[in-house]
């Protein structure tokens, strides 16, 4: 039994990305809520809340693209 040419369809023809790529948003909305929770941390600390509101920001930006990847 062989593979039947015309019915391959590629990555870009169904608009799946590359395992490589997928792992990479998540990487970078991890480290995007990592650094949210960083400065929410230095902002409670220094009692900084403009600081630590921005860093609660950044969490729930990560959070929400993170949610979104896994729907995927």
């Amino acid at each position: 039994m062989g593979i039947d040419k015309d019915n391959i369809k590629t990555q870009d023809e169904t608009g799946e990305k590359a395992p490589m790529d997928q792992v990479e948003e998540r990487v970078e909305a991890e480290m995007e809520r990592l650094k949210g929770e960083a400065k929410k941390s230095v902002g409670e600390g220094l009692q900084d809340d403009k600081l630590t509101r921005e860093g609660e920001r950044l969490v729930e930006e990560a959070e929400r693209k993170l949610e979104k990847i896994e729907e995927k």
